[in-house]
């Protein structure tokens, strides 16, 4: 075993990946060209996975023999907005005060990503017995968009991995489980008038209200009828409305009002069973509308529908995990979503398992701990001996 400290390239290549504003409304194609410059001179082949019109891409890469048996490394490129947090570093300039690492996507999930990428020159260098693929997506933060059709090239065109890792915040511990979910636009369109008329017109942010109050009253039968034997924090499935828009003056009856939620659950039933009352609701006040004023109406659109990640009994991506950073703890599950139910649905079995914790994830002045990228070079380390063990 090397006595190789991966941590400091690790810390070196997370300031890089860090200063490439990746907010999924923008492009990752700079990041993703400066890694494939970074693995073209390690001589690692690559392959990227775009999306549909070129403008983001997922990208691939192998090191090692083209055999069955390997590991993926995934990790997602994309971060969320900075946009009205009060940072007090730059987001895009990795900082550092005492033992943290402050900047945008430290935590989730450019910590892990400068892991795998600190491990690849030893990978590169050393006659593997078995492959390490390197994972990355985009758009996960908006609802794992591009990891399916990498996860299809991936089962399709590569030897069959033995276990994918997942690097999001689990504070370097195995994690076996996250709940799925999916994100509902609703649009509510009225009929403007003066507000001294409202007998003449629709509001739709007035509709909308009926709506959301609704959702609300179904968020809080969702929370006393979950299952107190759950693993689950929270327990059952949970409802959330997280944006509002819609309007144009206070005098005037509001032509239009969008908003958005989304339904985590952990199984067995679907996000379209859950809402089920909410969607008749919906219908009956879309057919409502219409009889009132023609042109009006409610529009229900699912956008996203991300799979749960369900325990795997004898996982095998599980035992290789624990094995990796020593972990003996109970089983875990956590409550976000992350694209480990996309790979095992694809059949792969998998583990989430990375540096820092989603405690804070998504926050203001968002930071890694220096000891959690100490774990994680540890991981990688014993990854690479994992590696070269002979078959």
């Amino acid at each position: 075993m090397s006595s190789t400290d991966l941590y400091p390239a690790a810390r070196d290549l997370l300031a890089t990946l860090v200063g490439f504003d990746t907010t999924s409304r923008g492009s990752n194609l700079e990041l993703v060209a400066w890694v494939e410059a970074y693995l073209d001179r390690l001589g690692i082949p690559h392959r990227r996975v775009p999306n549909a019109d070129g403008t983001k891409s997922n990208l691939l890469a192998s090191i090692g023999p083209a055999i069955e048996g390997g590991v993926v490394l995934s990790g997602h490129t994309d971060v969320v907005p900075v946009d009205g947090q009060p940072w007090s570093t730059d987001p895009f300039t990795l900082t550092q005060k005492g033992e943290r690492l402050f900047g945008r996507g430290t935590c989730d999930m450019k910590g892990f990503l400068a892991l795998a990428l600190a491990a690849a020159p030893e990978l590169a260098a050393a006659k593997l017995s078995r492959p390490v693929h390197l994972a990355m997506s985009y758009d996960e933060e908006i609802g794992c968009l591009g990891a399916p059709q990498m996860i299809e090239v991936i089962r399709r065109e590569l030897p069959a991995p033995a276990f994918v890792v997942v690097g999001e915040p689990t504070s370097m511990e195995a994690v076996s489980g996250h709940k799925g979910i999916a994100t509902f636009h609703v649009t509510v369109t009225g009929h403007e008038v003066h507000s001294s008329q409202p007998h003449l017109g629709v509001s739709a942010v007035m509709e909308a209200a009926t709506l959301m109050y609704a959702l609300n009253g179904l968020s809080a039968r969702l929370q006393d009828e979950a299952d107190p034997a759950s693993p689950f924090t929270p327990k059952g499935p949970t409802l959330t409305i997280g944006l509002v828009q819609g309007g144009t003056a206070h005098n005037i009856l509001a032509r239009e009002c969008t908003f958005v939620f989304d339904v985590r659950s952990p199984g067995p039933r679907t996000p379209q069973e859950i809402v089920a009352p909410f969607l008749e609701q919906a219908a009956a006040m879309d057919l409502a509308l219409k009889a009132r004023v023609p042109g009006t109406g409610v529009v229900v659109e699912m956008t996203t529908n991300v799979p749960p990640f369900r325990p795997e009994p004898e996982g095998a991506a599980e035992a290789f995990a624990r094995r990796m950073t020593g972990d003996n703890g109970p089983p875990r599950v956590v409550a976000y979503a992350a694209e480990a139910g996309q790979f095992q649905q694809a059949g792969f079995s998998t583990v989430i398992c990375g540096p820092g914790s989603i405690d804070q994830a998504h926050q203001p002045d968002e930071y890694v701990d220096i000891s959690q990228m100490q774990r994680g070079a540890q991981f990688m380390r014993r990854l690479i001996d994992w590696a070269s063990e002979p078959v």
